[in-house]
């Protein structure tokens, strides 16, 4: 018998259970819809529901050193805003940029893409599809294309 379940969600451990429910609050614009505070949050995204948890004393070993074993792929419509906000999402946050460390824009096979890390150092991949990188590209071009003069 296959597993049947409702729905399914990324759930991200805070050690402090403040950290990461400051920085994602910043970086999403929106406050959980879920708040227990110090213990459990929860952002309603398209596609998606992320949670943040505390873990109990008694498991919080489970959680030290795993920090990168995720990936968060967030994709976006423009990648520099998306890099612009990580960034913003830190400073509203009071957090350092210590963490946030970009990688260089990546051109890939499916887009263009950058890595940077939330304040507990998983990983987000910021991503922007191919098809909406080329079609930026094609307007810029349209844009600083002077136009002929007629004969």
């Amino acid at each position: 018998m296959a597993l049947q379940c409702s729905t399914v969600f990324v759930a991200l451990a805070d050690p402090d259970g403040k950290t990461l429910v400051r920085f994602y609050t910043q970086l999403f614009g929106q406050e959980p819809v879920v708040h227990i505070p110090d213990v459990y949050a929860e952002f309603q995204l398209p596609g998606l529901r992320v949670g943040i948890f505390k873990p109990k004393t008694n498991y919080r070993s489970e959680f030290e050193a795993q920090a990168g074993s995720m990936s968060l792929c967030l994709e976006v419509e423009e990648l520099e805003a998306a890099i612009a906000a990580v960034e913003k999402a830190f400073m509203e946050a009071h957090l350092t940029a210590d963490h946030l460390l970009p990688s260089d824009v990546m051109v890939v096979s499916h887009g263009r893409e950058v890595y940077a890390y939330d304040p507990v150092g998983n990983r987000l991949i910021l991503h922007e599809a191919a098809q909406k990188h080329e079609a930026a590209q094609k307007k810029d071009n349209r844009k600083s294309a002077k136009p002929e003069k007629p004969i």
